[in-house]
């Protein structure tokens, strides 16, 4: 038993005496724990390497702990936009003389006065050209843009198009800096984006987020194809940039479902692709011309008992517009239409945004079902008439 304890004892002054040494070591020579782990293969702080490596995305095992670049590339060519106009108001013009005034009270006047709105645009072409949202915009006598270094320029409109909610407009100034667009980086559910504007008048500012869901129709009569983010988008944001991580343009912001629809985080952009669309038709004969089938369709109802899929593909029509291009192609209500010239049609919200793309005047083919019987007919697209724009809900 004495000779246990004597062997234990004699363990433990050998153990104190190891680690008072690494002490004083460690004190001496601060890095030589870390070069005889690598000397023996062991990284610092880490099991030895079993060679597999972690999943990476874009070459990336996680994301970079600030977005200054991407602020850097891409704020320059975010402006704000100043919309100038007169509103004429009536109000009640009271008499200077005590006993008038309360003999009749006061009379009828008319008052004008100047209103400005503030929003964001982005720069997107070496000519000047400006993307913004059209209610930015609309109905105003001037427009002033502040770039951000500081220059203000006078902007001409050149063309808008309420149905997308965009605008373009041009500025005269030297060297102005274009925003590059996301062409080979296509939006995905789940990337991070920033939102970047003027909100509330406070000039430029960045928000952060991830794109929420892409594909979005908040109208079921327009061939709208909003990105939804939840980056804080506020009023002035309205025609800010929406970018990625690299600093290119995703889309146009344009709206948000505020805290009075009980809403928190929902806010849309126009896809970068959509708006530069819009763009070139604008720049090129001052407005967007769309086709148009002459019908009104919705989802492919499916009953409950059909063991059919719930989300069927397709769109079935709900009402033929009297002499209109489908009308006179034959096609009914209640037809269920699954192709469009070479393509299927995955939803309605797929075929009005294919439809929209066609140009008027021209033949494509469209199949479906009637009855659940197969049919072809040819229509001959006409153009698109203008439609009654939807309330918005916040901006």
């Amino acid at each position: 038993m004495k000779q246990a304890v004597g062997t234990l004892a004699f363990i433990a002054r050998f153990v104190v005496l190891g680690l008072a040494v690494a002490f004083v070591i460690s004190l001496a020579w601060p890095g030589v724990g870390d070069r005889l782990r690598a000397g023996v293969g062991l990284h610092s702080g880490q099991a030895p390497s079993s060679g597999a490596s972690a999943p990476t995305i874009r070459g990336r095992s996680r994301g970079p702990v600030s977005y200054a670049d991407a602020v850097a590339r891409a704020a320059p060519s975010v402006v704000n936009i100043y919309a100038n106009k007169m509103v004429t108001e009536q109000g009640v013009q009271m008499y200077s003389d005590p006993v008038l005034q309360r003999l009749f009270g006061g009379r009828p006047a008319i008052y004008k006065r100047r209103e400005q709105s503030l929003g964001s645009g982005v720069i997107v072409s070496n000519q000047g050209y400006v993307l913004t949202n059209n209610h930015v915009i609309a109905k105003a006598d001037d427009i002033q843009v502040l770039l951000y270094d500081g220059r203000v320029a006078k902007a001409q409109l050149i063309g808008a198009d309420a149905e997308t909610d965009l605008a373009v407009l041009k500025i005269d100034v030297s060297s102005p800096p274009v925003i590059p667009f996301a062409d080979e980086h296509p939006a995905r559910t789940g990337d991070v984006v920033l939102a970047i504007g003027n909100p509330l008048g406070l000039n430029q500012t960045v928000t952060m987020g991830i794109i929420s869901a892409i594909g979005r129709q908040l109208s079921s009569s327009s061939p709208e194809d909003f990105i939804q983010t939840d980056a804080a988008i506020n009023l002035g944001n309205s025609g800010g940039a929406l970018v990625n991580t690299d600093g290119e343009l995703v889309g146009i912001n344009t709206l948000l479902i505020g805290k009075a629809a009980n809403a928190e985080g929902i806010s849309f952009a126009i896809p970068a692709s959509s708006a530069r669309k819009v763009l070139e038709q604008i720049i090129d004969s001052g407005h967007v011309v769309r086709g148009w089938l002459g019908v009104d369709y919705t989802f492919v109802p499916v009953a409950a008992d059909s063991g059919l899929p719930a989300a069927a593909r397709g769109a079935q029509v709900s009402d033929v517009y009297p002499g209109g291009p489908a009308a006179q192609a034959g096609i009914q209500p209640h037809d269920i239409l699954l192709r469009i010239g070479k393509d299927d049609i995955v939803d309605a919200a797929d075929l009005r945004r294919r439809e929209a793309a066609l140009q008027p005047g021209s033949k494509v083919e469209v199949s479906g079902l009637r009855n659940g019987t197969p049919f072809h007919a040819e229509v001959t697209l006409a153009q698109r008439p203008p439609l009654t724009p939807t309330a918005s809900l916040d901006s």
